[in-house]
């Protein structure tokens, strides 16, 4: 049963499993891992996730306008460069390339890259460029190298589904006066699954509940440590640690790519 179902004839009980999953899996730990993995990087690697966030600002703004109060993309894209420190300028300069004010305008694009990496793992690769060329090349050679291939449009999507996402580590959820009344609240609000891990909570609803999704995780006070509109595996396939390994360098290798917003894989 789903969170957001009603039991027939009685009132939801938080206290139960209804649409929470409880258990430790290898995939909340790897996306947990990937998180702190980026929260830990180093300032050599600082400039490069300033240049992704800058982009996501930018490419937000561009979309939806420059005012973080009518542009909900925007407001989350600069609660995201805030929360890595990026200087307030660097922010406001982000802005004013996407509204194409003075001589900060620039007209990015959002693409889609799909292939399958080492045992067939499917990739889907996002990334926000000024030159399709350039990016295109650069994601095509980091398949070659790792033994992958780059496919055409349509070749892995359909094994993944975009969903709203929020995840908070275990401690954010400690410090909530009462968990059972903000598990109802979220599913009012949409949330249609919560995985209750070791390392922290995930949250997942429809696409198009994300805002109201969001709403309710500010109202409690919570700052999530990861949230977007993300593409999430309808079916995750299980690898040998060898693979893994081999899988894991080619996700840091695109990921480590300026012109790459976001890396996902079918790997559970």
């Amino acid at each position: 049963m789903r969170c957001g179902e009603k039991k027939s004839g009685k009132e939801r009980d938080p206290s139960t499993s209804v649409g929470m999953t409880t258990k430790k899996n290898m995939s909340g730990h790897s996306k947990w891992s990937k998180i702190q993995h980026k929260k830990g990087a180093t300032d050599a690697k600082r400039s490069n996730i300033f240049t992704k966030l800058g982009k996501a600002v930018t490419i937000a703004a561009q979309q939806g306008g420059g005012d973080p109060e009518m542009n909900f993309s925007l407001r989350l894209a600069i609660d995201r460069a805030k929360g890595a420190n990026m200087p307030k300028d660097n922010i406001e300069k982000a802005i004013k390339r996407g509204t194409g004010e003075g001589a900060e305008g620039v007209q990015l694009q959002e693409l889609i890259y799909e292939g399958f990496g080492p045992a067939g793992v499917a990739f889907l690769v996002e990334a926000v460029t000024d030159n399709t060329n350039r990016t295109g090349s650069e994601i095509k050679n980091a398949f070659s190298k790792a033994g992958g291939s780059l496919g055409g449009p349509g070749t892995v999507q359909w094994q993944f589904e975009q969903k709203g996402v929020v995840r908070f580590t275990a401690d954010k959820k400690a410090q909530l006066s009462d968990w059972d009344s903000t598990q109802l609240e979220l599913m009012d609000a949409g949330v249609e699954d919560i995985k209750d891990a070791e390392d922290g909570v995930e949250l997942f609803s429809a696409r198009e509940n994300f805002q109201k999704m969001m709403d309710v995780v500010n109202k409690f006070g919570i700052e999530p440590d990861d949230s977007g509109l993300q593409w999430i595996a309808k079916e995750e396939i299980d690898l040998d640690d060898e693979t893994s390994e081999k899988v894991e360098k080619l996700y840091d290798t695109l990921d480590e790519l300026d012109d790459v917003k976001e890396v996902y894989t079918n790997e559970s």
